[in-house]
């Protein structure tokens, strides 16, 4: 270790000490250990320049143990690297600025309490949810393959990056991580490179009250290569250990390296240096014992930011450099290609991307939503090529596969192909796509809506980022029937909707699912997730009903009364759309008019005007029945307190599906029932038609 190598490290302590006890919060042990390690990746090995962090072939680096962000933000500063706005244009300022880095975990800071994409340039992907950042490199690891497979030609090797992750004792005990490290050694990603943080510590305690097992011997079950650092200050061994990775060709790279937590401070090697300040006494004990100024903060020594700038930058820009000027003869070589990354870089779609949609004729017989779906996905798919996905494992249930000529399947010898095997791996799925799509591909996974839960934590996540990852859901209800409450979702729709910046769409029918697929694939900053039956859904007939393009404001009148002025309104989704429509025409033989409302996307039809939602919902027209197979929470918003709710209020059963909805009450029968009753009941409130003024 030089002078300056050591210098270095020591003003990343330095700064990291100092944020956090400046906020009076965070958490500055494990900084303290993995600093040379982080170092020495960055100076020596990363292939990333800090004056155009999105330069489409630099190497990733993803900080998976996120409450350690402070390590970032100090390397970010350090290395000078340049902010960028949502339309992907490198500014001229720092990304983290001195005062940022100051304001560590204050309101709007850039250097929040944990790394997060699209608000601070340099973070690769949001982390902090322990084994998310881990599980979501492997999802970049698999785009760079793809890349690779795709784009590359002899003379033009375009991508060929690597991803790195930091990963702490926590993420090797979280379930996603093994779901993610499974799948990367059945690839063989030798791109990819976890970097294990040992330092035997969490918030409880040292980890042999809970954590003993042998992790390299469970990745070379995986399939991985393994080395070890005994030491994390011995930076020489940290160089060979990255130089065994680069070496290695055929398996994804596990280092495991022993670090001290707290390295310096009176608190190392103890659960204390996790999770709170050293206080100001530790601070300046601990800056001694580095040969740093004890009672200066926030200290860089003269010297280290050049030594950054002649090691990461200079690195950088001429690889960067090297790989623009290699793309433009590219572009002259490979101009459709070239275009279409230039298109993938900026989340645009080709020229004509929905000219080749389905059309769907009326048909009282119908076809399920995930059938329908599928065969959108699938023409949609041959004129996005960077659409990409699969399944956990249940593609011939969901029908997500890819089934054009040329599609292939992405596989350890052929990574160009655009099925995924993602195995039965939900949580992994929805983070590997996640990984994808912060590779700028379109990516889709799908699985059924009640396993939806186990992979919640990764679909938040790409909420949380903004990013447009598409996540499929079928068996959406209790249409699941013969098997049970166990594969029955009641709670799930609710759970989704949930989540901020999440579109949930249940399409009621052929047509709809078009119209949900148009809207999504356009999507630049929001995932999506597209609900889907299982069982045929009759294919409605446009011609005497609102056209299916109603689908883009989230909900709308799809038959209306013949007046014009409903007595009571019919709000359902899905599959039991089609059953309100029955209702309605059974209504009216009874001389009560009804309005059927589509509400196939709760998010967008929120968003719309209140002239637009009140001319959909009438606020004089109180009498209104929401109906789903679905937990009936956040139904209310729409149906009001005067409104009824047919939905689920337990589980379901094992049984046929006749005898289910029969059962749970979705049936014609029960919902003229319960509108019946609404209006009966205002009609005794003296709240007749008359007396609101509305036209017999």
């Amino acid at each position: 270790m030089t002078d300056l190598d050591a210098l270095s490290v020591n003003t990343v302590r330095g700064l990291c000490m100092d944020a956090v006890q400046q906020a009076d919060s965070g958490h500055p042990g494990t900084p303290m250990g993995i600093a040379p390690v982080a170092y020495t990746l960055w100076q020596r090995f990363l292939r990333f320049d800090p004056q155009d962090p999105i330069w489409p072939n630099r190497d990733r680096f993803v900080l998976s143990e996120g409450h350690a962000s402070v390590l970032l933000w100090s390397l970010l500063h350090l290395t000078g690297v340049r902010a960028v706005d949502p339309d992907y244009e490198v500014l001229g300022r720092p990304s983290v600025g001195l005062d940022d880095l100051k304001s560590f975990r204050q309101l709007d800071s850039r250097c929040p309490g944990h790394p997060e994409y699209r608000w601070t340039s340099g973070v690769e992907t949001t982390t902090g949810p322990l084994g998310q950042g881990v599980a979501t490199s492997v999802g970049m690891a698999m785009a760079g393959r793809w890349l690779a497979g795709r784009y590359n030609r002899d003379d033009f090797p375009l991508f060929d990056f690597d991803v790195y992750a930091l990963a702490g004792d926590g993420c090797m005990m979280e379930g996603v991580a093994s779901e993610a490290a499974s799948l990367a050694g059945h690839h063989g990603l030798s791109n990819l490179c976890w970097i294990y943080d040992s330092n035997r510590v969490t918030i409880e305690g040292h980890t042999d009250i809970t954590f003993t097992e042998d992790v390299a011997a469970r990745f070379l079950a995986y399939g991985w290569n393994v080395t070890t650092v005994a030491d994390a200050n011995e930076l020489e061994a940290v160089e060979r250990a990255f130089h065994s990775f680069r070496a290695e060709s055929e398996r994804p790279t596990l280092i495991v390296v022993h670090s001290h937590i707290g390295y310096g401070s009176p608190v190392e090697d103890s659960p204390k240096a996790h999770g709170s300040p050293f206080g100001p006494d530790g601070v300046r004990a601990t800056k001694r014992f580095l040969g740093m100024p004890a009672d200066e903060d926030f200290f860089v020594p003269d010297g280290v930011r050049d030594w950054f700038d002649q090691g990461i930058g200079a690195r950088g820009a001429a690889l960067r450099t090297a790989w623009q000027e290699r793309f433009d003869a590219y572009r002259a070589a490979w101009p459709d290609l070239a275009d279409e990354l230039e298109r993938m870089q900026r989340r645009e779609l080709p020229d004509g991307w929905d000219s080749g949609l389905p059309d769907f004729p009326a048909d009282p017989k119908g076809l399920a939503t995930r059938e329908s779906s599928g065969q959108v996905l699938n023409a949609l798919a041959q004129r996005v090529p960077w659409l990409i996905g699969g399944s956990a494992d249940l593609s011939p249930s969901t029908k997500t596969r890819l089934t054009f000529d040329g599609a292939g399947d992405f596989e350890p010898d052929d990574p160009s192909g655009r099925n995924l095997h993602l195995g039965i791996r939900e949580h992994a799925s929805a983070a590997v796509v996640n990984g994808m799509a912060l590779t700028k591909l379109r990516p889709f996974w799908s699985g059924f809506l009640i396993f939806s839960d186990y992979a919640k934590a990764a679909i938040r996540l790409s909420a949380l980022m903004e990013i447009p990852a598409v996540h499929i859901f079928t068996h959406d209800s209790i249409g699941v029937g013969e098997d049970g409450p166990t594969h029955q979702p009641v709670e799930q729709l609710a759970g989704l909707r949930a989540m901020p910046g999440l579109l949930v769409f249940r399409p009621c029918d052929a047509g709809e699912v078009v119209e949900t697929w148009r809207v999504v694939a356009a999507l630049r900053h929001e995932p999506a997730a597209l609900v889907l039956s299982r069982q045929a859904l009759p294919t409605l007939d446009r011609s005497r009903l609102a056209a299916a393009s109603g689908v883009a404001r989230g909900g709308y009148v799809l038959a209306d009364a013949p007046s014009g002025e409903p007595q009571v309104i019919l709000l359902a989704t899905g599959s039991e759309v089609s059953l309100a429509l029955s209702a309605r025409d059974e209504l009216a033989g009874e001389g009560i008019e009804a309005r059927v409302v589509s509400l196939p996307c709760w998010e967008l039809f929120d968003r719309q005007p209140r002239e637009y939602r009140d001319q959909v919902l009438p606020p004089a027209v109180t009498a209104r029945i929401g109906i789903e197979q679905a937990s009936t929470f956040g139904w209310d918003r729409y149906v009001g307190d005067g409104g009824a709710l047919i939905g689920m209020h337990t589980y379901g059963a094992s049984a046929p599906l006749k005898q289910l909805l029969t059962k749970f009450g979705f049936t014609t029968q029960r919902i003229t029932e319960v509108a019946r009753e609404l209006l009966a009941a205002r009609t005794h409130a003296g709240i007749s038609r008359e007396e609101r003024g509305v036209r017999p």
